[in-house]
């Protein structure tokens, strides 16, 4: 423990270190771009609102190296702070231990060496941590959720909830690496798995989506909240985007036990997170990243004026052409713009897919599972993969439309930071690439650029030389 955490204030929120999280190892990977006239986008963009959660985190299997700041904060000054350098000096079950290097890790990334000493000790602590992708924060939640689990005690002591079908089976994969030397089962509470009535649930972890969580306690009574010792939303910012997700989310907490350990995950950190952080996780400890660091140093930020949809399609084209590139993702703001797109690159014989909000969970799984694969190199998509599909040769994402906020009509920060956050992934160089059809887009770049207080330059798509530059 340093001597800057030696005190700390009753009752208040204080900044007691800035960590450097130096981002060691990534998480463990499931194997896993017509017509000539541009489309009227005439519906409101409230379609997106509907989309911007489908997919998330994919799990990682690789070393990174990379840079941020967090805050690290706390309301209880009795809590022990300190980190840890081992998995060893957490003093976890052999059995786990040989889980956790069973998939690869070698030590614990930074995020991780900060947040399991305060997740593992005894008192179990609370926590609210701001996150994302890359910072080995699944393997951490998973691990702590782990250490609680008594395993000749064959009755639900966790559970887990994210907000989409697609993050709770990658959470689970992750724990079936991960106690696969122990006796502990997990099992999945989320839409199509059927359970006959009457049953009482015998695994220890339960995973799942608010909406089928909410019917497995209080509708068909398969397990005993009141029994669960670890609660873990992930995702926060994304529940908050869906009320339902909320009020569920809500509800549950209410009928845990008052020694249940709460943990809340959100790779934003805004005010109305913090309000439902705040009513969902008593007397937490907090840690935060600071705005500057949100937006990744190794992403390469770029603009392009358009003056029509015809010549953002050239300049796409262009840009195409003129570089190498390993994999792109193409965002755009409605799903017509995007079944034109697609339609017109796969004449130019382009190998594209395409992942929108109104195809099944199969067909998704499986256009991402052949985008993982290299099979298309192209993924156009509206806000449905803003927020999760991690795919190491990703290198180029391109915004053929800006996010923006449907109320306000200002660009959509939040949106925009997990857009381009596709590429620069697991400490590899990026570029995004905005496009820019109007004075008020112009703006918004620029708006964009102040509040990460990071440069977006200017890329003129008639020069190669120019376009050749980006990359080096």
């Amino acid at each position: 423990m340093t001597d800057s955490w030696a005190n700390f204030l009753d009752d208040t929120v204080k900044e007691v270190e800035k960590v450097a999280i130096d981002d060691n190892k990534r998480e463990v990977a499931t194997p896993p771009p017509a017509s000539n006239d541009a489309p009227q986008d005439t519906t409101p963009e409230k379609e997106n609102k509907a989309e911007s959660s489908l997919f998330t985190k994919v799990l990682r299997s690789q070393l990174i190296e990379s840079t941020r700041e967090v805050e690290v904060q706390q309301k209880d000054p009795n809590s022990p702070l300190y980190s840890v350098k081992t998995f060893e000096e957490l003093n976890i079950k052999q059995s786990l231990l040989e889980g956790v290097y069973g998939m690869g890790f070698n030590k614990p990334s930074k995020i991780q060496e900060t947040a399991l000493p305060m997740l593992m000790c005894d008192p179990p602590q609370n926590m609210i941590a701001q996150s994302q992708s890359g910072t080995g924060k699944t393997a951490a939640f998973v691990l702590a959720t782990l250490s609680r689990i008594e395993e000749e005690n064959r009755f639900p002591q966790a559970l887990i909830l994210a907000p989409t079908y697609e993050l709770a089976i990658q959470i689970g994969e992750v724990i079936d690496k991960m106690a696969s030397r122990t006796n502990i089962k997990m099992e999945y509470a989320v839409r199509g798995k059927k359970l006959a009535r009457g049953t009482q649930i015998t695994a220890q972890i339960i995973v799942g989506t608010p909406g089928t969580t909410v019917d497995w306690i209080f509708k068909l009574k398969f397990f005993d909240p009141k029994k669960l010792k670890a609660f873990v939303l992930d995702e926060a910012d994304v529940m908050v985007s869906q009320q339902g997700h909320q009020d569920q989310s809500t509800r549950i907490k209410k009928v845990l036990s008052t020694q249940c350990q709460c943990m809340l995950f959100s790779a934003t950190y805004d005010e109305d997170v913090m309000k439902f952080a705040q009513t969902v996780i008593p007397d937490p400890i907090l840690i935060r990243l600071k705005r500057e660091e949100q937006s990744l140093d190794t992403i390469k930020q770029f603009f392009v004026t358009c003056n029509s949809e015809t010549e953002k399609y050239e300049a796409l084209c262009n840009i195409y052409g003129t570089i190498t590139i390993g994999q792109t993702m193409i965002f755009c703001k409605l799903k017509r713009t995007a079944t034109w797109l697609q339609k017109r690159m796969t004449e130019d014989g382009h190998a594209v897919a395409m992942l929108t909000s109104d195809i099944t969970i199969e067909e998704r799984l499986d256009t991402l599972n052949r985008y993982r694969e290299g099979r298309e190199k192209v993924l156009i998509t509206t806000n449905v993969c803003a927020r999760g599909i991690d795919v190491e040769q990703v290198t180029v994402v391109i915004n053929f439309d800006l996010p923006t906020n449907h109320d306000t009509g200002k660009p959509d920060m939040e949106t925009y930071l997990h857009r381009i956050g596709r590429t620069g992934r697991f400490g590899k160089k990026g570029i995004a690439i905005n496009f820019v059809d109007s004075a008020d887009t112009l703006r918004m770049v620029k708006d964009i650029q102040n509040y990460f207080n990071k440069e977006i330059m200017k890329l003129n798509t008639d020069d190669t030389d120019e376009i050749e530059g980006i990359t080096k």
